[in-house]
């Protein structure tokens, strides 16, 4: 066989790999949205504007700061929630809830040590943590963030499809897990902050408000926060 002959056979045998390889990837791409199966879940409406001893105070936009930028925020999410309550002690709470359909990677639910990072937040300590509820404990994440005078300790955890996460390591083996599957989870994160110097105190707040918010919620809204798994 020439020179020529050889080259060209080459040329035709790659091809035919990359023509395969392009079928097969098509073939194993996941087409499976499992976000089109939950049933709908209407935040401002199931959400309780007040539960326990907690209570829904007025919007205070010089309060809550969200770390991601409006057009971020309508890229990535489906539907978002932001609401302040406080209890009978004077202890305030942020709540912030966004929920997105698709969790591919560029689309993916965006951890609040990078976001509050990327809007000049100094993160001064973060954790891996197991937020006490009254019948199970739920894997969460807590950080300090830090601007000027404004301390905020921030409770949060994700859901990817039925799966609560930790840190990217985790997130992105979820992901990819329910790829192999051919399922395209949906995501959702959940956090709750407060502008305090005693980091320790808004911790115990924080945890003992999401306790309460949990008690108040039927099984289906406390599934769609937390995923089938942690239940």
């Amino acid at each position: 066989m020439n020179t020529t002959a050889a080259t060209r056979l080459t040329n035709w045998l790659l091809l035919g790999l990359m023509v395969a390889a392009a079928s097969f990837g098509y073939l194993l791409r996941p087409n499976n949205w499992l976000g089109e199966q939950r049933a709908a879940f209407q935040m401002e409406e199931q959400i309780p504007r007040q539960f326990g001893d907690w209570r829904e105070l007025p919007q205070n936009n010089t309060l809550i700061i969200n770390p991601q930028l409006a057009t971020q925020l309508k890229e990535i999410y489906t539907s978002t929630l932001s609401r302040i309550y406080v209890n009978s002690a004077g202890a305030t709470v942020m709540l912030s809830i966004a929920y997105g359909t698709n969790q591919s990677r560029d689309l993916q639910v965006h951890r609040p040590e990078v976001c509050y990072s990327s809007q000049g937040f100094q993160i001064m300590s973060t954790e891996k943590s197991q937020l006490k509820l009254s019948d199970r404990s739920i894997p969460s994440m807590r950080l300090v963030a830090k601007m000027g005078a404004r301390n905020e300790p921030i409770t949060y955890w994700v859901r990817i499809g039925e799966k609560l996460v930790r840190g990217n390591l985790e997130q992105g083996l979820a992901r990819v897990r329910y790829g192999l599957k051919g399922d395209i989870p949906d995501g959702l994160l959940f956090r709750v902050s407060s502008i305090s110097d005693n980091s320790q105190s808004a911790f115990e707040a924080q945890n003992k408000f999401v306790q309460d918010l949990m008690a108040s919620l039927p099984l289906d809204s406390k599934s769609y926060l937390l995923g089938a798994d942690a239940l």
